[in-house]
């Protein structure tokens, strides 16, 4: 015989088999770290606008859909799961960046520019 109660002020409802506390979700830390990168109108750059918490690739375009373009401030959303990303070090700026420094032809200064040329 199913026991009913009407605690609450919800009416008779069976309470057997029902559990007393809900069931732990799954921990959102343990979910991967997706960057998001957004681009604002078409011919612009993607720029990276923050960071989120999902399960897979699929639901974090989505919720990068939901939270940064609310507005209706994008036209095209990346998400890269930020173990993806190797980046330099700002510590290691002038050794990384130093080869660049000694190749004088890749300067616009290294070239005459004719005086026509409005925009270099």
């Amino acid at each position: 015989m199913t026991e009913y109660t009407a605690e609450g002020g919800h009416g008779a409802v069976p309470t057997e088999g029902v559990p007393v506390a809900p069931e732990p979700a799954a921990v959102r830390a343990d979910w991967p770290l997706y960057e998001v990168f957004l681009r604002a109108k078409r011919g612009l750059n993607h720029v990276h606008v923050g960071s989120l918490h999902a399960a897979d690739a699929q639901q974090a375009l989505h919720h990068a859909r939901d939270v940064y373009t609310r507005r209706n401030e994008g036209v095209s959303i990346w998400v890269v799961p930020a173990g993806a990303i190797t980046a330099s070090s700002p510590d290691e700026k002038d050794p990384f960046f130093a080869p660049a420094g000694d190749k004088v032809y890749r300067h616009p200064t290294f070239y005459d520019i004719p005086d026509d040329v409005p925009n270099i």
